[in-house]
């Protein structure tokens, strides 16, 4: 539906700007041509021709193209700010309005020192301001759309790699950067309204996954944010790109097989990348006298229950050692996770210690339809690529016909926090589609402690520091 308003709302600004064309003395249908439409709308405005060839720089493209715009429309009289923003919003209305109208006549090159005299004009205080701040929202809103976004670590799912409270910066270009997909929003806000809890964006437009090109492609191993897959359930029932920003490591590539056995990740089989600053959970016991709390704090070890025996730390193994030679201590124990692990079949009895192998999907890749295969690929060919998906007496039935094999259309990740026992990542919920990915974690710009004391709030040691 969306491509058919596209199409109506194109064509008529189209007509628009060859009726304006033709009041300028230039054929009409040179507005029918991208770049030579802006060559020509320089060339009547005395712009230097030259910057028509910056239309091919990302970014700077978008300012470049309104500024040429801007200065034709001028050229007609057409210098108020709602006029602009006519343009910017409405221009399947205004732009075949002003064609029709007798009244707007083309007064002459804009970028001339004949026509500023002729034509004077003072901008008030008030517009001065009204164009800073659309300058500045539409540059923020670019850049961090398509170049780098700032992010905060709000849980401890990837400590110790990733702090709670580091702030760290995302590169969308990387990866390439993803064409939004719900553009009409609210500027800086990612889902939710400030203040009235509403939602910040309309569905109205839902623009088809695009991914720019990148330099560099996913790699095994990077720290990746991406959108949380669940919250195209209700309640939340979320467009792609307004899901919540969930941050962890990616160790599953499309095409691997990726299996925990007795809390050890295993890619193809193999062991796999362990970060030096890894925590698993462990259990502590001591003789009665309970553990030493300032000590915990102190050391700033992750405690989700330091105050029922036995006691569960998330830590790193150098750091359990530390911790079986502390005073009362007198076992400490591995702590074994029994949550359900995805799929969540009973029969399986998988969890997050103890999963797999399962196979991560490939663009590509044809799996077999059967009951060992739908209970891991069922969400995958239903909700992320699009399908219906059912199962009648004589077999499985995708977008009506019969069917005992599908073909996936993306690739699709394996993501796990380096807290591994504190983590709710793929055991939980499954794989990660390739429209989903946002960007990568660059490194840390601000490390924020709100346990600490006054004079060391900040984690200096942590400022500017890459992200592995």
């Amino acid at each position: 539906m969306w491509y058919i308003i596209f199409g109506i709302t194109a064509l008529l600004s189209i007509y628009g700007i060859w009726r304006l064309f033709e009041k300028a003395g230039e054929q009409g249908w040179k507005a029918i041509i991208p770049l030579y439409r802006e060559y020509v709308m320089a060339q009547r405005t005395a712009r230097p021709t030259w910057t028509v060839l910056l239309l091919l720089v990302p970014i700077v493209n978008v300012f470049v193209f309104y500024g040429i715009w801007f200065d034709f429309i001028k050229s007609f009289g057409k210098r108020r700010f709602w006029e602009h923003a006519a343009v910017v919003l409405v221009p399947f209305i205004i732009l075949p309005v002003w064609g029709h109208d007798d009244q707007v006549k083309y007064l002459g090159a804009y970028n001339t020192a004949e026509f500023k005299k002729r034509y004077p004009y003072t901008k008030s205080f008030a517009r001065e301001w009204a164009d800073a701040i659309v300058f500045a929202v539409i540059a923020a809103s670019l850049i961090r759309g398509f170049l780098i976004e700032a992010y905060m670590i709000p849980t401890g799912s990837m400590e110790r790699s990733l702090l709670v409270g580091d702030f760290l910066f995302v590169s969308k270009l990387n990866y390439g950067p993803r064409i939004p997909i719900t553009p009409l929003a609210f500027p800086f806000a990612h889902h939710t309204m400030p203040v009235t809890g509403g939602k910040a964006y309309s569905e109205w437009i839902q623009v088809p996954y695009k991914r720019l090109p990148g330099f560099q492609d996913i790699k095994r191993n990077d720290v990746v944010v991406f959108n949380y897959p669940m919250e195209a359930d209700a309640p939340y029932n979320r467009p792609i790109d307004k899901r919540e920003n969930y941050i962890k490591r990616l160790v599953g590539m499309p095409g691997d097989k990726v299996a925990m056995k007795n809390k050890r990740l295993l890619i193809n089989g193999e062991p796999a990348f362990t970060n030096e600053d890894m925590q698993h959970g462990y259990l502590v016991f001591t003789d009665g006298s309970g553990l030493d709390q300032k000590q915990l704090i102190r050391k700033r070890y992750e405690a989700t229950d330091s105050f029922t025996e036995p006691y569960l730390l998330h830590i790193t193994p150098e750091e359990s050692e530390d911790v079986k030679k502390w005073a009362h201590v007198e076992q400490v124990i591995s702590f074994q996770n029994q949550n359900s692990a995805f799929p969540h079949i009973d029969k399986w009895d998988w969890t997050f210690d103890n999963f797999g192998p399962v196979v991560v999907p490939s663009k590509g890749w044809t799996v077999q339809l059967d009951s060992m295969t739908m209970p891991l690929y069922e969400r995958a060919i239903r909700v992320y690529e699009g399908n219906t998906l059912e199962e009648k007496k004589d077999g499985f039935y995708i977008n009506g016909a019969r069917a005992t094999s599908y073909t996936f259309q993306m690739n699709y990740y394996w993501m796990m926090g380096d807290n591994r026992d504190n983590s709710e990542d793929s055991r939980g919920w499954g794989f990660v589609p390739e429209d989903h990915i946002v960007g990568k974690a660059l490194f840390v710009w601000l490390s924020w402690d709100k346990d600490g004391s006054f004079l060391s709030k900040i984690r200096w040691n942590r400022i500017f520091k890459g992200i592995k």
